[in-house]
């Protein structure tokens, strides 16, 4: 069958391999884009999951963090120009503001109107992307960090074990450095038990295939599968990866240290990612 060179392009932008690669996968897969994108990482020449990098708009990401919820959002526009203006930037403050003052939640008539008033002086177009609330009860901490001048924005939420440790020093410099390590290596997911198990069994036949490719004898694939998935999970999700400021701890034995230090439990226990322009699922 023909493949066109769109669909060979859409793949190698979403997995990183190579044109020819990428054309024989869709032409063994009879153009099934799913099944072609396994195939290629059967092969060992695909990543298995990451996020994508790939920017379609320009914009910035906004955070607002109020007495019991937090607010991250993303306003797209059609120039980094008008992205770095002030007016740009009131706008998301306004956005932000908004969202708090209604519960957490931003009804479109009220963006609407926020942002055809700032489309009505800078003539560009601009819309509200999408938005994300997380709560906050009274023993949560929700820490923000926005990177970049916008590109990328961050909130963690850590649960404590009493709340009068939300002025705790340790507790404040560890959840701005979580949020710092989120910006910088992008998780998927929160935990190994957050993830489809679903997912974790493709996962699992994806490293089968790749170890046998290899030859490896039959006695020794279940334990290559096994490393392999623990390696992935490593590298996705938040508590498992090796934290920003130590690549000897991990996330969650970084916070099972501070708990021993300051004599009460903290834990991760959701958060929220943007980045500009990345796209959506």
């Amino acid at each position: 069958m023909e493949i066109s060179a769109q669909d060979v392009k859409k793949l190698r932008e979403k997995t990183g391999s190579g044109l020819m690669d990428c054309k024989n996968a869709l032409v063994k897969a009879e153009g099934d884009f799913v099944r072609a994108e396994k195939i290629l990482k059967e092969l060992g020449l695909a990543a298995a999951q990451k996020r994508s990098g790939r920017k379609t708009k320009e914009g910035s990401i906004f955070c607002r963090i109020g007495a019991d919820k937090g607010i991250l959002l993303e306003v797209s526009c059609e120039t980094d120009f008008v992205a770095r203006s002030p007016d740009f930037k009131d706008l998301g403050a306004s956005l932000c503001q908004a969202a708090i003052e209604n519960g957490g939640e931003l009804p479109q008539e009220v963006s609407d109107s926020l942002i055809s008033a700032v489309v009505g002086r800078i003539k560009e177009n601009m819309e509200l992307r999408r938005y994300q609330v997380l709560d906050q009860q009274d023993n949560d901490l929700l820490i923000e960090y926005i990177h970049g001048g916008g590109q990328i924005g961050v909130i963690v939420k850590l649960s404590l074990s009493n709340g009068t440790l939300k002025d705790n020093p340790r507790v404040k410099e560890t959840g701005f450095d979580l949020a710092l390590h989120a910006a910088a290596f992008a998780p998927l997911y929160l935990s190994r038990d957050k993830v489809a198990p679903a997912y974790l069994e493709e996962q699992e036949e994806i490293f089968l295939k790749q170890a046998q490719n290899l030859g490896k004898p039959e006695k020794v694939l279940a334990g290559i599968v096994k490393g392999k998935l623990n390696k992935h999970i490593s590298e996705i999700c938040f508590v498992d990866q090796a934290f920003v400021k130590d690549n000897s701890l991990k996330v969650g034995q970084l916070l099972k240290n501070l708990s021993l230090e300051i004599g009460g439990e903290v834990e991760i226990t959701d958060y929220l990612y943007f980045r500009v322009g990345e796209e959506l699922a």
